[in-house]
């Protein structure tokens, strides 16, 4: 069984890449064929320049979607064989321009029956087929534009991995790793202050005996992730504050820090709260997103016992 036959759509690129240098080696026969002195990876820039405009190598690049080493490599090479010429821009003589030179120039007169026989060929090739590769690799760009194979790619490891992730109630084992977790990240970015020891030492007391909740996160296990609600009056009606989410390095990327969120909102519409409360710093974007993503939007006017905080964001619930 062929290797791309086997391995299936996870090898595109491979199968993108062999039927790309099938294509590349018939080119520079074609090329051949017709006494035509380029070679495939050229003609991107010499069909610009073939327009008549001088163009800097910024321009050139941005036309053919190539990087600015890649278009400089092949200008470096077709000035080797007398095909172009670099002269300063009338302009702005910081900036360099090219154009094809005489020799370059007579090479698009050659050129012509070329483009129409290869045209007719490849509409043949589109006859005999039941999907047009064209506009299929234009709908393909375009999704990437959307969004990247790597991202897409992250995205589904993200939603595999979060699978195996799960969320408990806090139990009296885990006040260490409700400590630690927290007290990572906090040093890593800020100074741990009082109001973060009240709750770190005493979780049960600060937290739980007053009506909040603290939940954990699994992996494998493993207590990855914490995150507290703490319970908060106002008026005769009552919320809580989302608070000491911390989530383990090693285990980011695996939507946990999400998932902890949802528990929250879900505890607190359960409890009939009137909204979720945090505070937080602008220096943690992540963490800003994560907040965004589930809901939450930006409040001010709220006093904070945290020298850190300079954001406060709240969920509405009713």
């Amino acid at each position: 069984m062929d290797y791309i036959e086997k391995v299936g759509k996870k090898a595109i690129g491979s199968r993108l890449r062999r039927l790309s240098e099938r294509l590349t080696a018939d080119a520079a026969q074609l090329y051949q064929l017709y006494g035509v002195e380029l070679q495939p990876k050229w003609f991107p820039v010499f069909y610009v320049l073939s327009e008549g405009q001088e163009k800097s190598v910024t321009m050139i690049a941005e036309e053919i979607g190539h990087s600015h080493p890649s278009v400089i490599k092949i200008m470096a090479e077709m000035s080797c064989k007398g095909l172009v010429s670099e002269k300063k821009d009338k302009k702005d003589a910081r900036v360099n321009v090219v154009s094809l030179s005489k020799k370059g120039m007579d090479i698009t007169k050659k050129i012509t029956d070329q483009y129409a026989d290869v045209g007719k060929a490849i509409e043949e090739i589109f006859l005999h087929t039941r999907h047009d590769l064209w506009r299929a690799i234009e709908e393909w760009e375009y999704q990437l534009d959307q969004k990247s194979l790597l991202k897409r790619v992250q995205d589904q490891r993200k939603q595999r991995e979060s699978k195996q992730v799960r969320i408990i109630d806090y139990q009296p084992k885990y006040k260490k790793a409700f400590y630690d977790l927290n007290e990572e990240w906090i040093s890593k970015y800020f100074t741990m202050e009082k109001e973060d020891l009240k709750a770190l030492e005493n979780p049960k007391g600060y937290i739980l005996d007053k009506g909040g909740f603290i939940f954990v996160a699994l992996y494998n296990d493993e207590p990855v992730g914490v995150c507290a609600m703490i319970k908060k009056e106002e008026g005769d009606e009552y919320y809580y504050e989302m608070a000491k989410m911390a989530v383990s390095p090693k285990a980011q990327g695996k939507n946990i820090g999400f998932l902890l969120g949802q528990a929250i909102i879900q505890k607190a519409r359960e409890m009939g709260a009137t909204k979720v409360y945090l505070e937080s710093n602008t220096i943690l974007q992540p963490a800003i997103q994560l907040y965004h993503k589930l809901g939450f939007q930006r409040v001010v006017g709220h006093a904070s016992p945290y020298a850190r905080s300079n954001i406060q964001m709240e969920l509405l619930l009713k």
